[in-house]
């Protein structure tokens, strides 16, 4: 199944989950009623900047410039793809 969502959707965590930093587990985390998913570093700065403010293009900006990295848009896309399918994110257009 393929999202439709273009560099500027405004990703947004979706209602049921909560993101956060759980200090056990050491990771950022998804929170929701039945568990917790665990992220690896980059969904967590992925997710960190899904504020249900921000455009798909300008996170992606933003971490080329905090990583010092190129090209990070495909990447961003897949997670934030993946995220959709678990509905943990929806989209403000």
């Amino acid at each position: 199944m393929s999202t439709v969502f273009t560099s500027n959707s405004i990703p947004a965590l979706s209602p049921m989950f909560r993101f956060q930093w759980e200090e056990v587990q050491q990771c950022h985390v998804i929170l929701y009623p039945e568990g917790m998913v665990k992220l690896s570093g980059s969904a967590g700065e992925i997710m960190k900047r899904v504020d249900g403010n921000t455009r798909i293009e300008d996170i992606v900006s933003a971490l080329e410039q905090q990583f010092g990295q190129s090209d990070l848009s495909a990447d961003v896309n897949k997670f934030l793809e993946v995220a959709h399918e678990n509905n943990w994110i929806c989209f403000n257009e």
